[in-house]
């Protein structure tokens, strides 16, 4: 039987946040663009954890722009609103866009449609086949077997970059030691009387966790409770059950992770219902399908991000968007959580182009987790808007890189900002460049 093969401008790999970006930027540039996801749900963390709040897409107060702005706009203004702006209760972290997540999702699908993407669900890419340092063409394959897609262009936003690593594309697993991120499971309690619930000023729900692990009720890793008023009234968000020691690359690890993820959210239910005021005729909704995966590979990018960059608030000259997250390490080796300020309040990084581009594949760009990074600044860049804004950039550089008919290591990266700007990405950085680094 034949092989079939499909030719496209831009082969977007992975329709999480980034992916999203990727195929709509790209997408309204005029490109033919393919965009594979291997679930049957775009979306990424929003679909493994549905309801995960949009964070990180407020420094200094002010929005990122571009598409998460656009997508937020458009909840926020329907009737009744689908979208709206909190403050985080967490140390360290901005305001967040707490979202109807059902809502959000259909409005992400009519979004690729009226950027004339082709999306391909259930569709997995599999090998790319290289002539020279170009990916020529990747081998996918779907429920009826194995097809090809034939790119002029390649956006890995895949999260664990797996078509980038069989291209050549060197890469980190984890930290120095090797040690990822903890993978999370969530759901949601329905019916909860948020005044009583919220009523004790921890914000982590200290006394109740400790007493559950002391009766071993709870597992260990749960001494802090990070449950978040969700979207609905009476509705809360439980972001708090993360599995230690996970390959995220390995789909039997991620698989036994998830079943042990699922045991301990119903734990952490039941004791909710009978020990936390608020919680008494609540129930448990929306328990994510399989655990949300924080880190795997982190590939080498022409620049590689750093903690030391952070620090110094640096504004590169090809940043792309503005971020001032807190480094949120999640429980790498050891039950350790940190949320530590990345800067000096007040201000914010930028992240630069030539992190998402690879220095010898001609016509391959990544976005969203994978870029390059060093653990710490990885622990604060990896945030939902900055992935979407990621994403809207290496859509954009692939229009400019085929027009130009050159590698996207020589992608005019003035061009490149000023492009973003136009589309309303980096405002912070178009408004304060200084200080500024090559």
């Amino acid at each position: 039987m034949s092989v079939r093969d499909e030719q496209t401008d831009v082969l977007v790999i992975g329709g999480g946040t980034a992916g999203f970006g990727a195929a709509i930027a790209a997408g309204r540039q005029g490109l033919r663009v393919t965009l594979l996801e291997a679930t049957t749900k775009i979306g990424g963390v929003m679909a493994f954890c549905p309801g995960m709040p949009w964070g990180g897409g407020y420094p200094q107060d002010q929005i990122i722009g571009g598409l998460i702005e656009e997508l937020t706009e458009r909840l926020a203004k329907m009737e009744p609103p689908a979208a709206v702006k909190r403050p985080c209760t967490l140390e360290n972290f901005g305001p967040e866009i707490i979202y109807d997540h059902d809502i959000a999702t259909l409005t992400m699908f009519e979004m690729l449609e009226e950027a004339g993407v082709r999306v391909r669900l259930g569709a997995m890419a599999l090998e790319p086949d290289m002539d020279g340092d170009t990916i020529a063409r990747v081998s996918c394959c779907d429920r009826n077997g194995v097809f090809t897609v034939t790119p002029k262009m390649v956006i890995d936003c895949s999260g664990d970059g797996d078509i980038s690593a069989k291209a050549g594309v060197p890469y980190a697993l984890g930290d120095a030691s090797g040690n990822m991120m903890a993978v999370t499971i969530s759901f949601h309690m329905v019916g909860v009387d948020w005044d009583a619930a919220f009523a004790d000023p921890d914000p982590y729900f200290e006394t109740y966790a400790a007493r559950g692990i002391a009766e071993g009720r709870l597992h260990p890793d749960l001494a802090k409770l990070y449950l978040m008023r969700g979207f609905h009234e009476g509705s809360v968000f439980c972001n708090s059950v993360h599995v230690r020691g996970v390959d995220g690359t390995d789909p039997v690890a991620v698989g036994q992770a998830t079943q042990e993820g699922r045991r301990r959210c119903y734990q952490l239910a039941q004791l909710l219902r009978r020990d936390v005021p608020g919680f008494e005729g609540a129930h448990m909704a929306m328990l994510s399908p399989t655990v949300g995966v924080r880190e795997t590979r982190k590939l080498e990018g022409v620049y590689r991000v750093t903690g030391a960059d952070l620090a110094r608030a640096t504004k590169f000259a090809d940043g792309i968007v503005a971020c001032d997250n807190p480094i949120d390490d999640v429980m790498r080796s050891d039950g350790d959580m940190t949320h530590d300020a990345a800067i000096e309040a007040g201000n914010y990084y930028t992240i630069p182009f030539r992190a998402l581009i690879p220095s010898k594949v001609t016509n391959l760009l990544f976005a969203g987790r994978i870029l390059s990074a060093d653990p710490v600044a990885f622990a604060s860049v990896r945030g939902m808007p900055q992935c979407m804004a990621m994403g809207q950039a290496t859509g954009v550089a692939s229009a400019l890189a085929l027009r130009a008919g050159v590698p996207v290591q020589l992608v005019n990266t003035d061009v490149l900002v000023a492009e973003l700007a136009g589309q309303g990405v980096n405002r912070l950085a178009v408004l304060c460049r200084a200080p500024e680094v090559a």
